[in-house]
């Protein structure tokens, strides 16, 4: 049995190019001349044991070259360059992570997902709110449509725990009359998102749950825009929150606003409550008639077609690069 050209190439240490040359022309003789001397900032065999001994060492096995290497300067020793260090690890199969503590572990961007419709992909976080008690805070948990915009569920807590997330995930579905519709519900990474209170409460209202990679804010995007909406509109109070009663009050306030008063530029300006009930062609169509006759009354004003005010027919959670692009 045979094995593949680049592996015997490796084996032989000739390069895949010159056996297709061979191969090419067989008749021409081998016309490789290769170096004849080696390079002269080589590391000699003396050397390159030295700095192995030196990462070795009891004092330096926690640390990584780019630590190694200003130690040893600070004693007056220069041994070898960082990538030195990295290159000679590498090369003895010791390139590995050093030291007592956890390797970081890669999280991978959540899967991308997109919304044609209300109530297919929600998205939910929770914002700390003032009290007017030093060190205290209330919590708001707070889920919204990413394809509409609206807020479908909301409350006021004093605590972050799965059980309230859970009780607000009950009360948006049954809000939304969800009734065992596949819907998923994205969030961050937070305890009461990953709860095993929360996550079975999903399970049984049929809710599949997706999550944000730790500490990318980027990744749950709409309830951040959403948030920075809520504490930097004008009414926001400049004072803290006397009580739980009193923050409750102004968030159902402020929901109220933004679903049916809000004119929300991610889709068209216009509401996320009329986006929601379906009521957006009539808005469209009677922006484009009132465009329509600004247009004949003053054509010259005009060098193109109206304005269009159609939102996006498909909105998109963590998108992916080819679909960035295609947008």
């Amino acid at each position: 049995m045979g094995c593949r050209k680049s592996i015997a190439c490796q084996t032989l240490g000739v390069s895949l190019r010159t056996i297709e040359r061979w191969e090419k022309c067989p008749h021409v003789p081998d016309s490789r001349q290769g170096p004849k001397n080696g390079p002269p900032n080589k590391l000699s065999e003396q050397e390159r044991k030295k700095i192995l001994e030196v990462i070795n060492m009891k004092e330096y096995g926690s640390l990584s070259p780019c630590q190694i290497v200003p130690k040893l300067a600070d004693q007056g020793d220069y041994i070898g360059s960082e990538s030195t260090f990295y290159r000679l690890l590498k090369e003895n199969s010791m390139l590995c992570h050093r030291g007592n503590a956890k390797q970081r572990v890669p999280y991978r961007k959540p899967a991308s997902c997109a919304a044609t419709q209300p109530n297919q992909v929600w998205s939910w976080d929770i914002t700390f709110l003032n009290s007017s008690i030093r060190g205290k805070f209330y919590y708001l948990y707070l889920i919204m449509d990413i394809f509409s915009r609206k807020i479908v569920g909301y409350e006021v807590y004093e605590e972050q725990t799965a059980e309230n997330a859970a009780a607000l995930a009950k009360k948006a579905c049954a809000n939304e009359k969800i009734g065992g519709k596949k819907i998923k519900l994205h969030s961050d990474n937070g305890s009461p998102m990953k709860g095993s209170t929360m996550l079975v409460t999903l399970q049984k209202l049929g809710v599949v749950p997706s999550f944000s990679r730790p500490s990318v804010s980027n990744d749950n995007p709409f309830s951040e825009a959403l948030f920075r909406t809520l504490k930097y509109c004008p009414e926001y109070p400049s004072k803290p929150f006397a009580s739980i009663t009193q923050a409750n009050q102004w968030v159902s306030h402020f929901v109220k606003w933004y679903n049916t008063k809000h004119l929300h530029s991610g889709i068209k300006f216009i509401t996320p409550e009329s986006r929601h009930n379906g009521n957006e062609k009539k808005i469209v169509e009677n922006r484009k008639k009132v465009y329509e006759m600004a247009r004949l009354k003053n054509p010259i004003r005009w060098t193109g077609n109206v304005r269009n005010w159609v939102a996006d027919a498909e909105v998109l959670l963590n998108p992916n690069v080819l679909d960035a692009r295609a947008a």
